[in-house]
């Protein structure tokens, strides 16, 4: 894919959905293969066989190999071919393509630059994804018909909540009332609204009658890091209290290219009460998938399917003000794009495929 940046972790799959084995995606236009072995290594593979190219995702994880479903080449975590059932020797130029893994906050990213440069420390910070005894954790997938960056609009601007999400979190004149600030911290960039003493309002996880005040001081602060990681964190307190003595919530939206016209979306939530509850996962997770399927997602398809062709700044995007996150964002995006193909083109190689 052009214009995209290769030198950053991307989200390839919930740690869970390697339970089976193992998962297939295309990740950037190339398919990839991420499996687990017998000795609890994880391997993310260009999932191609270099033999007769069959996709090695149909294969067996047998022991420390993926194995080939053709022909029987078994290949480790690191791409290296390490059984060939027909002779002791393994074949010249067998090594498939590893990408670098890491698995942390319950989330397998893959760096897809320089492995040289993988650096784990440039992982965003998921933790309240880790579930346990006191948090309950809701994960869950959706795939778009739309390049990833327009689904990174819509999560970096909160405006749109009051009139795309009526039927859930909107259509109560919140918006209207807010104010809202940008601070950038190097690439990391937070859009950050308040909204003082207004009517209380509904929290993704939160029943209104859960919420105890009839008027409350709310915030929506917004974490983009590169090159579509978002974080959001929503709560209400009573008027002139601190945040700490309010209801919080945290939820993770990452959104990872499949291809120029196609994206992943992984997103999750976390939750302190009622975590034994079966019947609060389905009604938080039916709340939050009607939320993003039926309001965000046909929208956000729809206006990239409009301009599918075109180049988005050609088309002069008419700028309201208070939608800066997703202008923001796509001019960061952009500069790190530039730096990174100019320090390529400066060093005379070509940028990783």
């Amino acid at each position: 894919m052009e214009g995209l940046l290769q030198n950053t972790w991307y989200m390839a799959a919930w740690e869970s959905e390697l339970e089976a084995g193992k998962v297939s995606r295309r990740i950037a236009d190339v398919p990839v293969v991420v499996f687990r072995n017998a000795q609890g290594e994880i391997g993310a593979l260009v999932d191609r066989c270099p033999h007769r190219f069959a996709p090695l995702s149909m294969g067996t994880v047998e022991a420390g190999a993926l194995v080939c479903p053709y022909h029987g080449l078994g290949f480790d975590t690191h791409g290296k071919c390490v059984v060939n059932p027909f002779a002791d020797k393994v074949p010249a130029g067998s090594a498939v393509r590893a990408f670098e893994v890491v698995v942390r906050d319950s989330i397998v990213w893959l760096w897809f630059g320089d492995a040289d440069q993988a650096d784990p420390s440039l992982i965003p910070d998921y933790a309240f994804l880790n579930g346990s005894a006191t948090n309950r954790v809701i994960r869950d997938y959706l795939h778009l018909k739309c390049h990833y960056e327009y689904l990174v609009d819509n999560l970096m601007d909160v405006t749109h909540i009051e009139w795309a999400h009526r039927k859930t979190f909107g259509g109560r004149g919140l918006i209207q009332h807010g104010k809202h600030e940008t601070v950038q911290n190097g690439n990391e960039v937070w859009i950050n609204w308040s909204f003082a003493n207004v009517p209380k309002q509904p929290i993704p996880i939160y029943h209104d009658a859960a919420i105890p005040w009839e008027r409350t001081d709310m915030w929506i602060d917004t974490r983009w890091n590169a090159p579509a990681s978002v974080l959001l964190d929503i709560g209400q307190t009573a008027p002139g209290a601190p945040r700490e003595d309010g209801l919080r919530q945290l939820l993770a939206h990452i959104v990872t290219p499949e291809t120029a016209t196609t994206s992943h979306y992984f997103w999750g939530v976390a939750r302190q009460h009622d975590v034994d509850s079966v019947e609060e996962d389905n009604r938080i997770r039916g709340m939050l998938k009607f939320a993003f399927e039926m309001e965000d997602v046909p929208l956000v398809e729809a206006a990239a399917k409009v301009v599918e062709g075109e180049n988005f700044w050609d088309l002069k995007p008419v700028h309201l003000g208070p939608d800066i996150g997703s202008t923001r964002v796509r001019r960061t995006l952009e500069m790190l794009v530039r730096k990174e193909s100019a320090a390529a083109q400066a060093q005379d190689r070509p940028t990783p495929r």
